[in-house]
């Protein structure tokens, strides 16, 4: 429901708020005539924007309406204070323009332009430093903080930029890591591009390698059924004359040991009269070494 705050904080609730406020609890209807009180006073003369009236709008504008009046207490309290300092500043201010006129009959219509220009510059100096008055005693302490101040600010400053040298060697560092890093990931890019090339290529060649390997699968089986559809004989298989050929390995692998002890007789003639010629002839020349080796014996 949307309403407009009353105009006055006597106004009746019942005419500013909806029929089912009047059920809730008395904190709410308090805070409520807090806010009509609050919303009047703040708009005055004008009307109070319509609003959608409802328990968070209610509370917010009572927190509000709390937080402003603490605002306003505050100051009203630091108005009344400086009021009466300045009432203080004003009757010491007099009695001094007394004592100066009465004492040394000076006013500052009877000033040079030169005087009353060093005496603003003395008041102006005395309100940029806080005191409270143009005494030696007043300027002394406020100068002497200010240079520790200014000594404070100083150190500070060396402070500051000799973490400002570190941070820009910090700096200079991690931009040079950050360029490092950015070569690195360029790099990496570039061979996962190249590598993911070559396994769209593999990725290509394996499907490849698979269709063929189905379709000579297929073929070896529509053989393998015509093969057996025309009665082949088992012997003449491909594992058949693997196996045979196995065998035929291992046979000749057995046959060298025997081939190597008929190797000396392999120069035999298979005739028993050529054989005997042949021993005939190794006597003979079995004698005439010996003949030779004992002429040479006893020559010796």
């Amino acid at each position: 429901m949307k309403t407009t705050g009353p105009s006055s904080p006597s106004s009746s609730s019942s005419s500013a708020w909806p029929n089912n406020f009047s059920s809730t609890a008395v904190e709410s209807m308090l805070d409520s005539n807090v806010v009509n009180s609050w919303l009047s006073a703040v708009f005055g003369d004008q009307p109070v924007p319509h609003f959608e009236v409802n328990t968070r709008t209610v509370d917010v504008l009572y927190q509000l309406a709390r937080s402003s009046e603490a605002r306003c207490s505050d100051t009203a309290l630091l108005t009344e204070d400086l009021k009466q300092k300045a009432s203080e500043y004003q009757t010491e201010g007099a009695h001094y323009r007394d004592v100066l006129l009465q004492g040394v009959g000076l006013s500052s219509a009877s000033l040079s332009k030169p005087a009353d220009d060093y005496l603003t510059a003395l008041v102006d100096t005395a309100m940029v430093l806080g005191v409270r008055d143009t005494s030696l005693g007043s300027f002394m302490p406020a100068v002497n903080n200010l240079t520790n101040t200014v000594l404070e600010e100083e150190k500070s400053n060396r402070r500051l930029e000799r973490e400002l040298r570190a941070l820009r060697k910090r700096l200079g560092a991690t931009l040079v890591l950050r360029s490092n890093l950015q070569e690195d990931i360029n790099k990496t890019v570039k061979a996962q591009s190249v590598e993911s090339a070559k396994a769209e290529e593999r990725m290509l060649n394996m499907d490849f390698v698979t269709a063929k390997a189905k379709e000579l699968s297929s073929r070896r089986e529509r053989a393998e059924a015509q093969l057996v559809s025309r009665n082949m004989d088992k012997s003449i298989t491909h594992q058949a004359i693997v196996q045979l050929s196995e065998e035929v390995t291992a046979l000749k692998q057995e046959i060298i040991p025997l081939k190597n002890k008929l190797e000396p007789y392999m120069d035999l003639s298979p005739s028993p009269s050529l054989a005997q010629v042949k021993i005939e002839e190794a006597k003979r020349e079995l004698a005439a070494i010996g003949s030779q080796l004992e002429m040479n014996m006893d020559f010796k």
